[in-house]
């Protein structure tokens, strides 16, 4: 990981107090822009680039990558299989409709006091809130320095009208679930053609439980399950079906039709 070479960021914008915070992020053309925060325009950035580059070295103890994700239809950035993780789970979300990850630069300078920090992710939901989300191991939950620095970020955001999220994990077994469906978010990889047929099964099982073994079943004069099943999970990943997932999925799961279909 590498912070783009930049010039530092400004104390205050012309016009403004010295304690304002100031906001440094990166356009979808690759240049960058410095904003106060109460400016910041929300939509650029979901839609710009990570303000940090990313470059591989001998002995780097954090694995990264990119991930595509079906909420953006493009590659998000991740530092840690931990980010990586609660990327996942805002993609499987479908509350959320944008996902940016290092999205900005924020700094603060009090007079005496300079602060700085690039949050993890900027998430933007569909009913036009935006979430700031700051990933740390549990381990390192306690640490005075994190704990500060969270609660600046959570002032910060509670500001500017955003939620802010300090995440350290979550169930194993729901993650699981999660990285497992994910396999199948993408619609050109299952038979688009059966959708309706396995909505309408589920549909037409009413209040009676519904597993993923009798939709199979009941389509098997149309699909066979190798084609039936890889449906299922992409719907399931949706949430145009639901399930729990706190257990781990196999042909005995219930499903329903979830509030999209």
């Amino acid at each position: 990981m590498k912070l783009v070479r930049s010039e530092s960021l400004p104390r205050a914008l012309p016009g403004r107090r010295g304690c304002d915070v100031v906001v440094r992020y990166r356009g979808g053309d690759g240049g960058f822009v410095d904003t106060p925060l109460d400016r910041l325009p929300v939509d650029e950035v979901l839609a710009g680039l990570p303000v940090r580059e990313f470059r591989a070295y001998r002995g780097r103890r954090h694995y990264s990558g990119w991930y595509w994700s079906a909420t953006t239809g493009g590659h998000v950035v991740y530092e840690s299989r931990l980010e990586l993780a609660r990327i996942l789970l805002a993609d499987k979300d479908s509350t959320v409709v944008a996902i940016a990850a290092q999205p900005f630069l924020v700094e603060e300078f009090d007079g005496e006091q300079k602060r700085r920090h690039v949050p993890d992710l900027l998430l933007g939901h569909a009913d036009g809130a935006v979430t700031v989300v700051d990933v740390k191991a549990a381990s390192r939950m306690d640490d005075p320095k994190v704990s500060a620095q969270f609660a600046w970020m959570s002032r910060l955001c509670e500001q500017r009208g955003f939620r802010f999220e300090a995440w350290s994990g979550t169930d194993p077994v729901l993650l699981e679930n999660v990285r497992f469906l994910a396999g199948y978010r993408r619609p050109a990889l299952v038979a688009e053609e059966l959708v309706p047929l396995v909505l309408e099964v589920v549909r037409e099982a009413g209040m009676s439980p519904c597993t993923v073994t009798d939709v199979e079943r009941r389509l098997t004069g149309t699909a066979r399950w190798t084609q039936v099943r890889p449906v299922i999970l992409h719907l399931l990943w949706q949430s145009r079906l639901i399930t729990g997932l706190s257990r781990r999925l196999d042909g005995d799961t219930i499903v329903r039709l979830g509030a999209a279909s």
